[in-house]
């Protein structure tokens, strides 16, 4: 299974993990897309992750850079497409990009950005990735959709090697669209029987919309709570805690019953391994709270 790291903060530690993570191996970094850090404190410092990731782009040289996720409901879809067609230019062809429904509604009530119901969300959602899988294939490919509407043309840039990922943890709808515009779909952390079932759903979503559902690429994505040493790994799960203002055994608790990749010693191995073997090719560990110093620490918990 292939590592990843997902981080968030300035420009500088953004920059300094992807450092890291390319010397260190990992084969992609990941960037979440949010103007709050949370909803219940907007005095923690949120950036726009996308900007973030065109200095990635240019200042690193092999490592994947991916969206994970952009909300369709805070961009234009043509927006999106031209931000995505330049981050594939500037990085060589190492831009994935990730897209979403926006689900942190603080942040869209503190700056004024209309968030629709979850069913109208969907409904852009399914829209925006027709509307980018259309823009970006070579050749005049129109979209016509009650919100959006690309022309008969023929758009340029052409990308040079541009993926559209959606993640979720949905059990049909999140799956479906994966199967029918993806190249990749992020499956959140859960049992691996429940992976396998979302990832075959996508699977039959796309060969029934005349894609092959083999090509598509499937990973997951949690909270990077773990290490090889238990005492590590109850530092790690103190500060998480002391983050999400829960506490280390309600945390544990809630990691158990969702199957995420957690503890100390071959256990977090043991739990991706599951995974794997559920289908996933790809853990994007969410290091969030943790300094690069910890990065050695906590993967080496999860090194083959």
């Amino acid at each position: 299974m292939q590592k990843a790291i997902q981080v968030r903060g300035s420009y500088d530690f953004v920059h300094e993990s992807a450092v890291w993570a390319e010397a260190n191996g990992l084969h992609a970094i990941a960037l979440p897309d949010h103007y709050l850090q949370r909803g219940d404190d907007p005095d923690l410092a949120g950036y726009d992750h996308l900007v973030h990731l065109s200095g990635l782009a240019r200042e690193t040289s092999s490592i994947q850079l991916v969206s994970l996720l952009s909300p369709v409901t805070f961009r234009h879809p043509a927006v999106m497409y031209k931000m995505a067609i330049t981050l594939d230019e500037m990085s060589g062809g190492r831009f994935t990009l990730g897209v979403g429904t926006g689900w942190l509604e603080e942040e869209f009530t503190l700056y004024g950005l209309p968030y629709p119901e979850r069913a109208q969300r969907f409904e852009l959602l399914e829209e925006a990735i027709g509307y980018l899988r259309n823009a970006i294939t070579p050749g005049s490919n129109p979209f016509d959709g009650p919100n959006y509407q690309l022309g008969e043309f023929d758009p340029h840039p052409h990308p040079e090697n541009l993926r559209l990922l959606i993640g979720g943890g949905g059990e049909t709808k999140t799956p479906r669209l994966a199967g029918r515009f993806a190249d990749e779909f992020n499956i959140y952390a859960c049992p691996p029987s429940d992976y396998a079932r979302k990832r075959q759903t996508a699977i039959d979503a796309a060969n029934e919309s005349g894609r092959n559902g083999e090509d598509l690429f499937f990973s997951t994505a949690a909270p990077a709570i773990f290490a090889k040493k238990e005492s590590d790994y109850r530092v790690r799960l103190e500060s998480f805690a002391g983050i999400t203002g829960s506490t280390p055994e309600r945390i544990e608790e809630v990691y158990r019953e969702r199957g995420y990749p957690h503890g100390f010693g071959s256990q977090p191995s043991e739990m991706l391994a599951a995974l794997e073997d559920a289908g996933c090719q790809r853990y994007y560990a969410q290091a969030f709270g943790a300094k690069p110093s910890e990065y050695d620490m906590m993967f080496e918990a999860i090194s083959a």
